[in-house]
């Protein structure tokens, strides 16, 4: 390593199928970069594990750090984070599962977004009304069932609607007895009970289940071999916030998104599926558009406005995609007890250091 790139946070040379290179090869001002990781260093409160970046589909900057953790509900202590680390991506797991969607879509075992939900269910048909045979898998999607559910609440709170469905006996059961609450279609409610549903049609429509069909048909292409699921008290994967996952191989999805589903020129999402997932479904909340599964923000740069597309998981878990930069970055965080403070982390990053830091925009 050159002696003027020691503190700029440059990959080591092992990464993990990841092509590397230096900041400035892909006009970048290294001056800004460098104040990354002192900045995260003093802000002790923000509790940051792990930046990030990639550029023209390579990885041109990392830097960990040690903070307190959790593994799901574990406490870990303090960790001192590396590139061999897994860490909770919590909901980033809902937009790779909404890739998994994708590749059953493609593969033939979904034949149409439009398909009722509860034709994968006739073994709940007992809850079946009038309103509830509208809803569809792109309404599971794009999170707008309409089923009465909050999430606003802390998970500790007992009427929390996700931990009630992990305490049910029948978790897709519970979700689809919630009553209707607003007509299907209509309006964005976040609900990860829609997202579990969404599991089990997966494992329904292509007798897989979505650990495996995630295995065979995402993470093995991309050469991501070290992954922990959280398991349902039934046995099934969570795929919901259940994934935990290495920086880098996080990296590799947002690169998958930037490169319209292809990862060292192999095909594993059509471009057109890429394109919709990533599109404006739904008006999301406050000011964030929402796809199918994935959040769609926008940030002001010198006067330049600069679309992106996110993954967002509690604690501060961010995985940006910006395609007008071609440039993919991970933001992970132990956050999960200040929701106050957690959307800062990430929003700091892009709009105070990642993007300011890019030269030709």
């Amino acid at each position: 390593m050159l002696e003027s790139h020691e503190d700029l946070g440059l990959p080591e040379v092992s990464a993990n199928g990841w092509a590397l290179s230096i900041p400035e090869d892909h006009d970048f001002d290294t001056e800004r970069l460098r104040t990354i990781g002192p900045h995260f260093e003093a802000w002790t409160a923000a509790n940051a594990h792990a930046i990030l970046i990639a550029r023209h589909g390579k990885l041109i900057y990392e830097r960990y750090f040690t903070g307190e953790d959790r593994a799901w509900a574990t406490p870990l202590g303090r960790v001192a984070y590396h590139a061999g680390l897994r860490h909770d991506l919590r909901s980033i797991t809902k937009s790779i599962t909404s890739m998994l969607v994708g590749i059953a879509v493609e593969n033939g075992w979904i034949a149409d977004l439009d398909v009722p939900v509860f034709s994968f269910f006739p073994d709940h048909s007992d809850l079946r009304t009038p309103e509830k045979d509208r809803i569809t898998l792109r309404h599971l999607l794009t999170m707008s069932a309409g089923f009465a559910w909050s999430e606003d609440l802390p998970y500790s709170n007992p009427a929390n609607s996700e931990r009630r469905m992990m305490e049910a006996a029948d978790l897709h059961r519970y979700v689809l007895e919630q009553p209707i609450a607003r007509p299907a279609g209509v309006a964005y409610n976040y609900n990860g009970g829609l997202t579990a549903l969404l599991g089990a049609i997966l494992h329904r429509a292509s007798g897989r289940p979505p650990d495996q069909l995630a295995k065979e048909y995402l993470f093995d292409p991309l050469g991501i071999d070290d992954v922990e699921w959280v398991y349902y008290p039934d046995g099934t994967a969570n795929v919901t916030s259940g994934l935990r996952m290495r920086p880098r191989d996080v990296a590799k999805i947002g690169q998958l998104v930037l490169n319209k589903g292809a990862w060292n020129n192999i095909r594993i999402l059509s471009s057109a599926w890429i394109d919709l997932a990533t599109s404006p479904q739904i008006q999301g909340e406050g000011l964030y558009f929402y796809g199918f599964q994935w959040w769609l923000g926008r940030s002001l740069i010198d006067r330049q406005e600069i679309g992106w597309t996110a993954a967002v998981g509690w604690g501060g878990q961010r995985l940006y995609v910006i395609p007008s930069l071609d440039m993919t970055a991970v933001v992970l965080a132990g956050l999960y007890d200040n929701p106050i403070l957690q959307p800062a982390v990430g929003d700091t990053f892009l709009r105070r250091f990642l993007l300011p830091a890019v030269t030709n925009r």
